[in-house]
């Protein structure tokens, strides 16, 4: 496995782990339980964008 394909599988896990807190968020009961699952999805999906937006060379990590 290149780095490059690596880089694209550890992307799409961090997109279906968001989707699945984003899933659990909409079923959950306690308002406050539902908000955590939120911030942590929105935190989950920015990750995956900002790696796949470093992969593709159009960012840099901060230094």
């Amino acid at each position: 496995m290149t780095s490059t394909e690596a880089s694209h599988r550890h992307v799409q896990q961090l997109r279906d782990e968001a989707h699945r807190l984003a899933t659990d968020a909409d079923r959950a009961g306690d308002a406050d339980e539902r908000t955590r699952l939120q911030r942590e999805a929105r935190q989950l999906e920015s990750d995956s964008d900002q790696e796949s937006m470093m992969a593709a060379g159009d960012i840099y990590p901060a230094q």
